[in-house]
Formats: C-alpha cells, structure tokens, sequence
C-alpha cells in the first residue's frame, strides 16, 4: 500500500487496507495462492484426476498458453527497459555476477550427464543455462514484500537485482528463440530452422519492436490524457487501447514467432506509467491470481507425472541433483565473488545468491515443454525414461523452498545487529530524515497541522517526509459512489464532497511547500474506511510507509470563541485504538490557537514550546521530539523538569516507599537520557531549561494553570510521570485517559483557551520484529 505521489487532482486513490472491502478477499486469496503450488502437484499425480485431465487435455493447454501469454505481456509492461542504458547500479553487479556464473556453469557441466538427444544438444543446453541463470523476479518480490524486508537495504537489492536478471534472462530467449525456435523442436527433435525463415522472423520482431515503442506510447499517453483520474474511462477508448495491444502482439507470431516472447517485448516497450497501463496490469493480475494460476499448478501437477520418474535409477538422480547444485551453487559462488569486490558481507551475499535461485511460471512452462518433448521423443525412439524432464519440473518447483528459511535468517542476523532499533523518535539518528503520518479529519486541521509541519522539520537538513493521510469515514452514501472497476483492492472516490475536500486539502499544503519547500517532502495518501477499520488502516499504512511518528487530531475541535466543542466519539475509537496497537510513535495534536499563529518560518523566534518532563519512555520520547522542533529558527523551546520537592512532608513519606525494579529502571533511564539531552542541548544555549519542585498533584496542576499566556504549544508525554506522586489523584477527574494525566489536564474544557497540547506515546514493542529495518546494512 503506498502513498499518492500527491497530484493536486489526483482523485484516483488506493483504498489503504480498507477491511470492509478487500481484508477478506485477500486473505482467502493470499491463503488459497499460498497452497495451490503445493496441492496442484499433488493432485496432478492422483489417478482419478489424471484420467478426467486426460479428457481436457487440448482445452488446458489452450488455457495454459493464453494465460502465459498475458501473463508475459504483464511481466514486461511492469519492467523498466530503460535501466539497461542507465549507469549499472551496484546493487545489479551482484545478480549479474551470479547469472553469469551460473550460465557457464551450467552450460559446461550439463552435456556430460546427457540431459538431452545428441542432436540438439547445443540448443537445448543454451536454454537450459538461460533459464537455470535467470531469476523469477514477481515470485521473488512477493516474497520479499510479503515478509517485510522489501524497505531494507538487502530488500532493495535482491528485487532490484531480480528484476534485472529476469530483464536480461527474457531478452535473451527473446532473441535466442529467433534462431533457435525451441517450440519447433518440441514437436520433432530433427526440425531444423531455415536461414531465410530466421531472416524473415528477425525482421518481424524488429518491426513489431519498433512499432510498439514508436506508437504505442503515443497512443497510449493520448488515451491517458482523455481519462484523467477521478473519472471513469471510456469504453470506447479501452477498446482501441486493447485492440492496440492486441494487434501489436500478433505482428510477429505471423511470421511464426513464439506468442509468449511477443507479448512479453510489446510489454517491455509500452510505458509503465500512466493509467491505461496500470488499469490492463491490475486485470491481467486479478485474472492469473483467481483463475489462473490454480489451473496452471494443476496443470504442471498433470504434466510432472512422478511414475515417470525412475527412483531406482541413479542417473536420475544425478541429473536432477546436479541440476539443482549447480543453479544454487552457480547464483552462490557469483554473488559472492562481486559481492567481495562491492565489499558486501559475504553472509548478505550467499543469501542473495540463494533467493535469486527463484524460479517461477515461465520456468515451470518451459520445464513442461521440455519434458513432453523428451517424452515424444523418447516413445518414438528407444523407449527410455524420461527422468530428465521430470527432474527438470521438481528442481525449478522446490527453488522457492529455501526463500522463507532464507528470509528468516536474513532477520535473525539483522535482529542480533540491531537489537534495541525500534520505530522511535529517541532511537532515530537526529540528523536522518524524519517520516511522518499527519491524519486530518477535514480541512478544519489545515493551518494546525501546516504549522505543525512547519515546526516539526527544524533545519532544511536532513528534513522531514510528510504523509498526509485524510481520514475519511466510509458511509453508505460514500460506499455508493466507489468505482471498483479498475481492481479488486483499488478504489475510485467520486463523491463530490470527498473530492472537494481532498482538493483543498491538497492545494493548501502544495501552496505552502511550494513558498517554504526547505526541507519538507510532501506527499498525499488517505485512510477510507468504517470507523471499526480505520484504527487498523492507519497502522497498516504507517508500516508500509516506513512511518516514525503517527499525528493524530483530537477529536474535539476548537471553536472560534475559544472553547472546545463536543467532539466525534468515532475518532475518539480511532484514536485510542491506534496508540494501542501503532508500529511506531504517535502523537495527539490538541489545536487551541496553533493554526492561527502566522510566519513561524521567519527568523526570529515567533512561538514560544515548553516540554514538561516528569519521567518515563514517553517523557523520554517528547525531548527527543523537542530536539528537532529546536533546530527551527523561528521556534524557542523550553524544558521544563517536574521534580518532587525533597522538604515535602508527602515525599517524605514516598523515601519509605518499596520502588519496584521495572519503576527503578525507568527512572534511571530518565537520568542517563536527560543528562545526554542537557549536554547536548541545554548547555550549548539551543534550548532553555527550569525545574520546578513539587509536592503533590495540586501544585502540579497550578503550575500547569500558570502556562497560560506564556507557551502556545506544551509537548508532553502520554504516561510521565504515571507512577509519580505529582501526578497521583488526576486520574480522578481524567475526561480522555487516552490522553495521559497531564496531557488530560491540559487539553481539559476548563483549562487554557490559548495552549495547543501535542501528547506523544512511545512505540509499545510488542515483542520482536516482524521484519527487517530498513538501516540493516549489507556493507
């Protein structure tokens, strides 16, 4: 799930993990997919059932061939061929290594095990070679993406390295098939291919390739300009796009080209931008995802027919051992060799050797074809085996084993070398860029939240990234108006008041970034679902966005006479479920008077902060904040320490008390953090400091009651001081205890009609990490 790139127009939004109307669909869908690889060859051996394939035989090989070809055509229309004239990245050179290596590995080890008739050796072990070096790159990058490393330093690498081998691997056979038609020779092994037939197939593919990248992209940026987002497409205009496509496709097969390796180079050379192509790219996708990847693995389940595989035979185990070895140990000495020139860690190097072993649909159709070739020939020859194909089929399915395992092991090393790193403000480096959810209800939290903006980026350098997310509660009037044409999990809003209001939202914060763009990325997103499903959504989406701070609007808003209104119990839900369960911080922003406050930019100080410390993680978490707020040239800050005053009668009696070793470890926390942030801060004269001594709750509250007039922001911890006797009582009187003890007193009906509160939770680790951090590093 990803943020919009944030168009001022842009009304054509991915739904975020909106429960209500995809959470199901993909479950089952992720589950059955899950499962099908592993039952299609299981039942493609059962008797009963090879019998009734028998029967279908001609109708599943149609299938079969029609649901490849779209599913190359799809392959290429998502690659980039561009990068093939772009400067090599380093993250390349590694699956390069590897495929190079295991091209010549493989095509010097496999003619001595006679895989194939004497014939054809040549042309069938090139192949061979081809497929075993190339990668899977969409089975490869589910995997990663699913197991949430995708966002790492070694993620990047492997799908970027992926997606390059499965480029250059299809080129390839793309080419090679030209002069050597693999298709004629699975229909007899003796079948030569005539030079003037090779001639005129080349000329045809250039033609065709030629057409594609001249044409295609013409007419299809023509059809993206008449369909903006937001409005539905033209029928008429779908047909000419698919008709296109279609006829593009079918140039070259003319001449006796492979249909597959057509559609896959009029992909390459259509763009992957733009809405035509990404509305074909999310059909072909839902179509292979429910209907055709289940036939497909019944399908190789029927043509892997293990009673044709001789498990008394040693040389068939040779070969599909061998087979096996050398695709594995070929990817492994490759990527370790570059890897060592990169100066990668050679662990980091075997794991991305091992998962660029991948293999998927292409490799397991091809492997068919070449088993059903050696089967005919075989049963009009000698009568031999065919192991060799079998074999073939069994060694590219059990490639995707190994990537789990590999994947785990890949986390357990990052967790040993990043133990303690967790999605919070005080473990960030304070001089890398800051990410951040800002959640609005409406345009009413506009100027708050703009301002917050302001002040959150400090310095231009590093800066912030800014997610603003609209949260948008999903009605039955609302739920009416989604077009659902364009994919099962995306979603066109068109209800006018959604629209009108995403649209001011977006040409505020594009204005104001575009007059004070130093240091703040802004890009746009939204959460639109029920109430129940929100908290949900917006956790969901802070994951996937790599977010470090959630900010949340009170669900109480600011009237213009001072005063607090009501507020929406709905968001309230949203907001106290979030903090329960968000992957990283999050904060509350209570606006009284922060949106009106004008040219915080400026260079003299114009807004007066004051962070209340008392004590705890969350305590802990608001300095860390308050280090970056401080960096603003138009923002004074001052911290404020709550400490119980030793002549009290009341912290007399608190000497005596029994501290348990959890409480005795936070408060030595407290110190040993305070005493970095006072020499890293305080005493160079960035921020201003003062303690105040108190004896109990009461005079916590007065002095509170004192900041009016002098601070227009209070940043504070959502539990300090919880455990503390100046703040023993309030929870009495608490009106929102999802906002704290103090952060409930500050933010109370009676209190100040002029202080803005922003209540800050640390990240709640909940255990180990479910996937990789993103500052793992290979090096």
């Amino acid at each position: 799930m990803e943020g919009e790139d944030g168009g001022p127009k842009d009304h054509g939004v991915q739904v975020v993990a909106s429960s209500s109307l995809t959470f199901n669909k993909k479950g089952v869908t992720r589950w059955f997919n899950g499962r099908v690889k592993e039952a299609g060859l299981a039942l493609g051996n059962i008797g009963r059932v090879r019998t009734l394939f028998d029967d279908f035989n001609k109708a599943f090989g149609f299938i079969i061939d029609f649901g490849m070809m779209c599913y190359m055509f799809a392959l290429g229309i998502e690659m980039d061929s561009q990068v093939l004239f772009n400067h090599l990245p380093k993250q390349t050179k590694a699956a390069y290594g590897g495929q190079i290596f295991t091209f010549v590995l493989t095509a010097l080890a496999t003619p001595f095990l006679a895989y194939f008739h004497e014939s054809k050796i040549l042309e069938f072990t090139l192949c061979l070679a081809l497929v075993v070096s190339s990668t899977a790159s969409p089975v490869l990058t589910r995997l990663i993406t699913h197991l949430k490393i995708g966002k790492s330093d070694i993620g990047k690498i492997i799908i970027a390295g992926g997606m390059h081998s499965d480029l250059v691997g299809s080129l390839f056979l793309s080419i090679g098939y030209i002069f050597v038609p693999m298709a004629m020779f699975c229909d007899d092994l003796e079948a030569t291919q005539g030079l003037n037939k090779a001639f005129r197939m080349a000329g045809a593919v250039m033609g065709q390739t030629v057409f594609a990248a001249s044409f295609g992209p013409f007419f299809l940026n023509w059809v993206n300009n008449e369909n903006p987002e937001g409005r539905p497409m033209k029928g008429s205009h779908i047909i000419l796009a698919i008709a296109l496509m279609v006829l593009t496709c079918s140039l070259s097969t003319m001449y006796d080209y492979s249909p597959l390796l057509s559609a896959f180079i009029t992909g390459v050379c259509l763009p992957r931008e733009g809405r035509v192509s990404k509305w074909v790219i999310t059909k072909i996708n839902y179509m292979l995802s429910t209907i055709f990847f289940p036939i497909f693995f019944l399908w190789m389940g029927y043509e892997a027919d293990i009673k044709k595989f001789h498990v008394g035979s040693r040389g068939a185990w040779a070969k599909l051992i061998t087979l096996i070895i050398v695709g594995t140990a070929g990817k492994i000495a490759g990527t370790v060799i570059t890897g060592a020139m990169l100066g990668f860690h050679w662990p980091e190097s075997v794991a991305i050797g091992l998962l660029l072993t991948t293999k998927g649909h292409l490799h397991i159709y091809l492997a068919v074809k070449a088993a059903h070739s050696l089967f005919l020939y075989y049963q009009m020859s000698c009568g031999a085996n065919t192991s060799t194909g079998i074999g073939m089929i069994i060694a590219i399915f059990f490639t995707v084993v190994q990537g789990p395992t590999v994947v785990a092991t890949i986390i357990k090393r990052a967790r040993k070398r990043a133990p303690s790193h967790h999605m919070a403000l005080q473990l960030l480096d304070p001089t890398s860029e800051l990410r951040i959810l800002l959640c609005l209800h409406g345009p009413h939290n506009i100027p708050a939240s703009i301002n917050f903006m302001e002040i959150s980026r400090g310095s231009s350098d590093p800066g912030i990234l800014v997610y603003v997310a609209d949260m948008i509660e999903l009605t039955d009037d609302i739920s009416v108006t989604l077009d659902r044409d364009e994919g099962v999990h995306t979603a066109t809003v068109k209800d006018k008041e959604v629209m009108d209001m995403r649209d001011k939202v977006t040409d505020s914060f594009q204005t104001y970034v575009e007059e004070n763009s130093d240091g703040i990325t802004l890009k746009r997103t939204m959460a639109l679902s029920t109430i129940n499903n929100m908290p949900q959504d917006i956790c969901v989406l802070a994951e996937d966005l790599m977010i470090a701070l959630i900010i949340l609007p009170f669900h109480r808003s600011h009237r213009s006479e001072g005063t607090m209104d009501g507020g929406n119990q709905g968001f309230r839900y949203v907001n106290r479920k979030v903090l329960r369960s968000a992957p990283c911080s999050v904060g509350i922003l209570v606006d009284r008077g922060l949106g009106s406050i004008d040219h915080i930019s400026a260079s003299k100080a114009t807004i007066n902060v004051a962070v209340i410390f008392i004590g705890g993680k969350d305590d802990r978490e608001a300095l860390a904040y308050a280090s970056r707020v401080a960096r603003h040239p138009g923002v004074k800050v001052t911290i404020i320490r709550f400490l119980v005053d030793p002549n009290a009668e009341s912290s007399r009696l608190v000497r005596y008390r029994v501290i348990p070793a959890e409480e005795e470890n936070e408060m030595k926390l407290d110190d040993e953090y305070f005493a970095q942030f006072y020499e890293r801060h305080v005493v160079g004269g960035r921020i201003s400091y003062t303690e105040k001594h108190l004896a109990n709750a009461a005079e916590t509250f007065s002095t509170l009651r004192s900041f009016e007039g002098q601070y227009s922001l209070a940043i504070v911890g959502r539990e300090g001081g919880m455990n503390s006797i100046l703040t023993r009582g309030m929870n009495d009187w608490q009106q929102c205890p999802e906002l704290g003890p103090i952060g409930d007193v500050l933010s109370g009906p009676d209190f100040s009609m002029t202080v803005s509160v922003l209540i800050i939770q640390q990240h709640k680790v909940k255990g180990d990490l479910d996937g990789l951090d993103d500052d793992f590093s290979i090096m």
